[in-house]
């Protein structure tokens, strides 16, 4: 199956594929589905409101299903009749006209000019990344909402955003982690121009924007490829979260890679985004050679790599550190970055003292595993965890560089996944969060923000749908009995604390608060990022590019207190202490160094004296 590569024409750009809807050089569209279980299909071309003409699909081979209409034209409603029975959307459309239920919408890629074929995107050192929930992050809960806000997050200091999946969902509000139509842009939020718009202005602006894109699965409403692609684009072989896996290796699996890597070089090509944050890939299996995340990337690396900075990211709980290899010259062979949720775990238990879940695996020593984060990438190398029932996870990474991982505190999953979806803000004093953001917003690996951690935002974020009465049911049925296993929801009365996922109130209490940031903590906190990602910006920034793996260190100095040194892409080294504890610890900077930071920053004296005041952070610089 071919794939044609990005057509530019005076700063309009598409990207062909062989699924969905092709307009034709004279006049009409092509129409394509891959039906491999379906013995006819029709073409439905529809009216709001109005008559419905069906036109029978010839079938090629393979599965595949065509036809060429010269009546149809950009705008035009359609949907494909499977065996004369169910009305189906295209599931390469690119806009729907209302819910994913509904008909799918013509559209003519090319009918946006971008004005931005300049921009070629931004080296990933300089990648500082603040993730966002299009529908909670502003007022209007639009991709023009978060355009209102561009400007207050380059004045912020960051370089990139991270838009939670996009692709269109049942009902009015989700994570986007159900997306069923991976081509179209949620309607909830706006058409396809509404999302180029948001890009474009971002790209004005001076940022970087990263999709999080999900090819483990479909959500389980509106998911029709199980009708008519059945057992070739799912398998029983292995099991998810979410039921049967995608059928990445089995018979029939050619079209099922295509349709996941045309939509890869979709959002990049025709979206002009600058990346794509690949979420879970470990719910992903495939047992072939190259596998799919090889495939994908490979194809991503040859198609765009030549002309933009383009940068893959994972989300990947069995840290295989191969996919973040490196060439001899450092640039990323595969995947850019993974998101290290090793640190963040260490991080938590430090702040918090939860033991439970997950965190389990880090309660022994907390203060080893961040360490180990910080100098060589992940905490768990292949050693077995307790959490997993003695199970061994990940492999080796100090080889890699400190940018092939990205760091935070706060993400959508570290909180939303939570039964109250509480903030750190809520569960951990003040001077912790301060220090403890300052060593991740400071160390070479990139940082990625949730949205509003900069001014210590106390909304929670809530795990929130809006799924039909049935599933809805069973989903907040789901969402309590989950927490069941721990103490604190162990009784009936005590889940029911748990707020309803398909409530509008859950989504409404999950909307950021602006108003928080002009009080008083909102002041400080965003004060303090600020001045912490001006500092990245301005000492270590220029200093990361050629950083290799390798030439990291870290020892425990105190009960709670860590030393991690790194040497930066310019010879130059770099070395932060900090102190957990509530009692001063001792430490011995660098002869030469200059301190660039420290917090609390009244206690100079006790610094001079080579002594770590308690809750406290240092970094130092030798150049």
């Amino acid at each position: 199956m071919s794939r044609k590569t990005a057509v530019s024409r005076s700063e309009r750009y598409s990207h062909a594929m062989p699924f969905g809807t092709g307009l034709l050089p004279q006049g009409g569209v092509l129409f394509r589905l891959w039906a491999p279980r379906a013995q006819t299909v029709e073409l439905c071309l529809e009216e709001e409101n109005g008559p419905q003409e069906f036109f029978p699909m010839d079938w090629t081979a393979d599965g595949w299903f065509q036809l060429e209409v010269s009546a149809a034209a950009p705008g035009s409603l359609y949907r494909f009749r499977i065996d004369s029975d169910l009305l189906v959307p295209d599931p390469a459309s690119r806009r729907q006209f209302g819910d994913v239920h509904g008909p799918s919408v013509v559209v003519d890629p090319e009918d946006f000019f971008w004005q931005d074929n300049a921009w070629q995107g931004r080296p990933w050192e300089e990648a500082i990344i603040y993730e966002i929930h299009v529908g909670a992050f502003s007022p209007a809960g639009t991709f023009a909402g978060v355009v209102e806000r561009l400007d207050y997050l380059v004045e912020l200091g960051v370089t990139a955003i991270e838009l939670m999946p996009v692709a269109d969902f049942p009902g009015r509000r989700n994570w986007g982690y159900d997306g069923v139509l991976l081509f179209a842009p949620a309607a909830a939020y706006g058409g396809p121009a509404d999302l180029k718009r948001l890009v474009r202005a971002a790209h004005a602006r001076g940022l970087m924007v990263f999709l999080d894109v999900v090819y483990n699965h479909l959500g389980p409403e509106g998911n029709y490829l199980y009708v008519y692609g059945g057992d070739v684009f799912f398998t029983d072989r292995y099991q998810t979260p979410w039921g049967s896996a995608v059928n990445f290796a089995g018979q029939g699996s050619r079209p099922v890679r295509d349709f996941f890597i045309h939509n890869a070089l979709y959002w990049l090509e025709e979206y002009r985004f600058d990346g794509l944050r690949l979420d879970a890939v470990h719910a992903i299996f495939d047992d072939s050679c190259p596998d799919i995340l090889t495939e994908l990337a490979a194809t991503v690396r040859e198609r765009l790599g030549r002309h933009r900075h383009i940068h893959l990211v994972l989300e990947n709980d069995n840290n295989e550190a191969h996919y973040l290899d490196r060439t001899e010259n450092g640039s990323p062979v595969h995947f850019t970055a993974q998101w290290n949720d090793d640190l963040h775990h260490a991080c938590h238990v430090l702040l918090t003292g939860e033991q439970t879940g997950y965190y389990l695996d880090y309660a022994d020593a907390p203060l080893r595993h961040l360490g180990r984060c910080l100098a060589e990438g992940f905490a768990y190398q292949g050693e077995a965890s307790a959490y997993r029932h003695g199970t061994c996870r990940g492999e080796k990474s100090a080889h890699l560089p400190p940018p092939a991982f990205v760091s935070f505190l706060q993400n959508h999953d570290q909180v939303g996944n939570r039964a109250l979806g509480e903030r750190l803000t809520t569960l951990a004093p003040e001077p912790l969060l301060r220090i403890t953001a300052a060593l991740v917003l400071l160390a070479p690996s990139s940082p990625l923000l949730f949205m509003g951690e900069e001014f210590g935002a106390r909304t929670p974020f809530l795990f929130f749908c809006d799924f039909g009465p049935d599933l809805a049911r069973s989903v907040t049925e789901g969402r309590r009995r989950e927490f069941a296993g721990f103490p604190e929801f162990a009784e009936p009365e005590l889940q029911a604390r748990i707020p309803d996922p398909n409530a509008i109130a859950t989504f409404k209490a999950s909307c950021l608060c602006w108003p928080e940031q002009k009080g008083e903590t909102g002041r400080r906190f965003l004060q303090l990022y600020k001045t912490l990602l001006r500092l990245r910006r301005q000492e270590i920034i220029p200093r990361l590019a050629g950083m290799r793996g390798g030439g990291a260190e870290y020892r425990i100095i105190g009960p709670k207190a860590l030393q991690v040194g790194w040497v930066l892409g310019d010879g130059s080294r770099l070395l932060v202490v900090v102190n957990f504890a509530a009692a001063a610890a001792e430490y011995m900077p660098p002869p030469a160094a200059a301190l660039i930071y420290a917090a609390p920053d009244d206690r100079q004296d006790m610094w001079k004296k080579h002594r770590l005041p308690p809750q406290s952070v240092a970094w130092f610089l030798e150049t």
